[in-house]
Order: structure tokens, then C-alpha cells, then sequence
């Protein structure tokens, strides 16, 4: 899967025309329906509950979550039940479905023309299973090098994974455990170090296990380096705010956040190539309300909701004309984290396969335990 931010956003600015046309549904209808969000923490806000609401006339509530495993689990835990509506990564999906956790979308009921078609196209890989389409595509991001202008001295045009680990750039590094390991993976490929292309570890455990190996060596050798491990977004930012760190592996949200509040922040794709995912609306098994998930996916395909999206998050929405609604401010900080050329080199997150998931954790775990 090969998405750039150009293709994604070509067309976004020319269907500007849509955020005047009002997104309305039969208020009798939905004024005794409610609809349970289970989504990334920060990822839904009460100004985009209330404005649902007002064009919907449904009830919502949101309940966050912090890793894709922790939803994983928690519908392992349920039976797919519990919630209406979920947001779980596009690599993820194919193991929703064979666990039997999440059911098809009736793609009659999408508002399709208000979602990028290259986000639709682009999500095909993983957000359809034999046939069957499970995935909505919402919003899209990286993870790439976070780093304090003031305290890190580095060459913004020649960026790599590598200089995470680089003692010149002091000792207050932040990652999360199991990416991190993929970040190592993709200097040591580049420089010819990896015993087998880094796509290969997640087409057999052969090859996972010989790479993972020889990543996971070079990973303990340069823990010592670590300020703080983080797992979820409120931890990446602290530990730039309170617990040391000058440099990390993080989320694009995480500078976003971090520089919007006056912190000397920069956001860069290192040359291996930022780690790109896409996230999206997927059913439970047993969702109660489905009707009214259409209406939410819907409403954010609309330019007004996926802008709120994108101010809160820093994240980039697939509903067309958005980026025209957004503040110069988050417009600059998209400019300043990508040249053109980083949004060619992209390395978009293979499917990770339960089996993958099972090793990946086992060694993220050795890591972290080392």
C-alpha cells in the first residue's frame, strides 16, 4: 500500500463546496438512540460530540483506548461486544476478522464522495477481507523523529532511525517498545545489517526471527540511552515535558501537540522512511446500534467534522475539503514535518498477522525486560 499525502489530499481544497451543504438525519428517528465510540484517546472531543449531535439529533459517548492491542483484547474479552464503532489500524483488521470480532459494512449506507478515493483505494490492503469491505477510512499519520531544536543538534536533511541512538545527541530518548525495534530494523536494512528485507518478517517467522534478532541485539545494547518508554500518546508527551527527553520515536500528534504549546519541537521523517498507518470505522460483531454508525461515519465525511479531527489531533481526515477549514498553524506544521520526498518514501505498516503480533510482543517484552 503506497499513499502519499499528495494523492491523498488531491481534490480535498476543490470539494469546498460540500461544507455548505448541511449533513441532517431524522431527528424522531435518532432522539432515543445512543451510540457507543470506542476510539483513540483525544481522538473525539465534546465539541465533535455536540456538533453530531446537532446535526444527528443522536446521543454518543466515547469511551478511549490507547494501543491497538489493548482494543484488540478488549473485544477478545467481549465477544465484539460493548461498543457500536471502533477505530482500530488498517493492519490490524484481517485479525479482527479471523477472530470472528467485527462484522462487513453495508457499503450502500456510506456517504462515499465525502472520503478522499485514495484513501478508499488505499485501504483495500487489510480494510478488505475475501470480498468483504470492514474498514471505513478515517484519518492517516506517521511515526517518525520528535525532537527538542534547542538540545539536539541535527542535520534536518539527513535524518535516520540511527540518530536516536547517537550518544552526540545526549542520553534523553523516548520509543515505544515494539516500533522502536522496526525503526532499528529499517537503519540496519539500510546500511545492509539485516539478515533479510524487513518486509520479509512479516511473511514468515523465519525470517521475523532473524531479523527481530539482530534488532533486538543492537536495541539492548543502546538502552541505556532511554529516558522513558511510552505506549500511548499522553505518555510520548510527557516525556518530553517532564521526564527528559530531547529526542524520540513518536507520533506526528505528539510534536504537534508539544510545539502548538510553544515547546521547542520539530517533527522529521528520518530517509529509512516515516512509519505511516491509516485508521478507519470498523462494526463489532455484535454492535447494538448499527444503524446509527452510518450516521457517524457519514457525519465525518463531512469538510466541518474532519477538521475538528484534524485540530484535535494533529492527525491528517479523509473527508474531502478538511485541510481548507483547518488553522494556518496546523497547515505550517504538515509543511515544516514533510518535504516532498518524505511523503514518497513513506513506509506504510505491513498487515500484521496475528502470528507477526504474537512475535513482535514476545520481543518487544524481551526488550523491555533486558
Amino acid at each position: 500500500m503506497t499513499i502519499s499525502r499528495r494523492r491523498l489530499m488531491k481534490g480535498a481544497i476543490a470539494t469546498a463546496a460540500a461544507a455548505s451543504v448541511p449533513f441532517y438525519i431524522n431527528r424522531s428517528y435518532a432522539a432515543s438512540k445512543e451510540l457507543r465510540i470506542y476510539a483513540w484517546a483525544g481522538y473525539i472531543t465534546d465539541e465533535m460530540l455536540a456538533n453530531f449531535k446537532e446535526k444527528t439529533g443522536i446521543n454518543a459517548t466515547f469511551t478511549p483506548y490507547g494501543t491497538n492491542d489493548e482494543l484488540m483484547n478488549s473485544l477478545r474479552a467481549t465477544d465484539g461486544s460493548g461498543f457500536d464503532i471502533i477505530m482500530p489500524t488498517v493492519d490490524r483488521v484481517p485479525g479482527y476478522v479471523d477472530f470472528g470480532l467485527v462484522q462487513p459494512l453495508d457499503t450502500s449506507k456510506i456517504k462515499w464522495d465525502g472520503c478522499l478515493d485514495s484513501a478508499i483505494s488505499g485501504s483495500e490492503t487489510g480494510g478488505v477481507v475475501k470480498g468483504q469491505r470492514y474498514f471505513a477510512p478515517s484519518d492517516w499519520g506517521t511515526e517518525a523523529i520528535t525532537y527538542n531544536t534547542e538540545e539536539t543538534k541535527l542535520d534536518r536533511s539527513n535524518i535516520s532511525y540511527g540518530d536516536l541512538w547517537n550518544p552526540d545527541n545526549g542520553q534523553g530518548v523516548t520509543v515505544r517498545g515494539h516500533s522502536a525495534l522496526v525503526g532499528i530494523g529499517l537503519w540496519l536494512e539500510k546500511a545492509g545489517k539485516l539478515p533479510f528485507p524487513m518486509l520479509d518478517s512479516y511473511k514468515n517467522e523465519k525470517a521475523m526471527r532473524a531479523n527481530f534478532d539482530a534488532i533486538l541485539k543492537v536495541a539492548v545494547e543502546h538502552k541505556n540511552m532511554i529516558a522513558q518508554f511510552w505506549s500511548t500518546e499522553n505518555e510520548a508527551q510527557g516525556a518530553f515535558r517532564t521526564n527528559g527527553a530531547i529526542i524520540g520515536q513518536t507520533w506526528d500528534s505528539t510534536a504537534f501537540k508539544l510545539k502548538s504549546e510553544g515547546e521547542p519541537i520539530a517533527y522529521a521523517a528520518p530517509k529509512e522512511g516515516a512509519l505511516a498507518w491509516m485508521e478507519g470505522f470498523v462494526i463489532p460483531k455484535n454492535a447494538n446500534n448499527v444503524d446509527n454508525v452510518y450516521d457517524f461515519i457519514n457525519w465525518y465525511y463531512t469538510p466541518e467534522a474532519g477538521a475538528m479531527f484534524v485540530k484535535s489531533t494533529g492527525y491528517n481526515s479523509t473527508a474531502k475539503g478538511a485541510s481548507a477549514l483547518l488553522p494556518e498553524a496546523t497547515k505550517q506544521f504538515f509543511t515544516d514535518s514533510y518535504t516532498d520526498e518524505d511523503l514518497k518514501n513513506l513506509w506504510w505498516w505491513p498487515i500484521q498477522d496475528p502470528w507477526y503480533v504474537a512475535l513482535r510482543n514476545e520481543y518487544q517484552d524481551r526488550y523491555l525486560a533486558s
